[in-house]
């Protein structure tokens, strides 16, 4: 069974920096695809950014494109995403997402994902 613990929220003042971190086990993630989305209070859960566990592809939403960076530490089995130059837009519960046969032009879609941790919050204060 995969399991995905978030980690690494919290408060920041705008124009700071967080790094969030995604504990995977219980799989073979040599495979599969790894994402991050986020859902801010009152809306629906959006996509921010994914990659796939080689690291050659990675998708990153608009709204977050060169403040946001995903990576993976695979002796660790660990995804990051660092978030730098955040707004108060960015405020949201933050989750980590895997997709276990990522294939086709939807790989990264929050529903083409397989396993979900429960998130953490991120709190941007203006």
């Amino acid at each position: 069974q995969v399991q995905l613990v978030e980690s690494g929220g919290g408060l920041v003042q705008a124009g700071g920096s967080l790094r969030l971190s995604c504990a995977a086990s219980g799989g073979t993630f040599s495979s599969y695809a790894m994402g991050w989305f986020r859902q801010a209070p009152g809306k629906e859960r959006e996509f921010v950014t994914a990659i796939n566990w080689s690291g050659g592809r990675s998708y990153y939403a608009d709204s977050v494109k060169g403040r946001f960076t995903i990576s993976i530490n695979n002796a660790k089995n660990t995804v990051y995403l660092q978030m730098n130059s955040l707004k108060p837009e960015d405020t949201a519960v933050y989750y980590c997402a895997a997709n276990l046969s990522p294939r086709g032009s939807n790989w990264y879609a929050a529903g083409s994902m397989d396993y979900w941790g429960k998130g953490t919050l991120v709190t941007v204060s203006s």
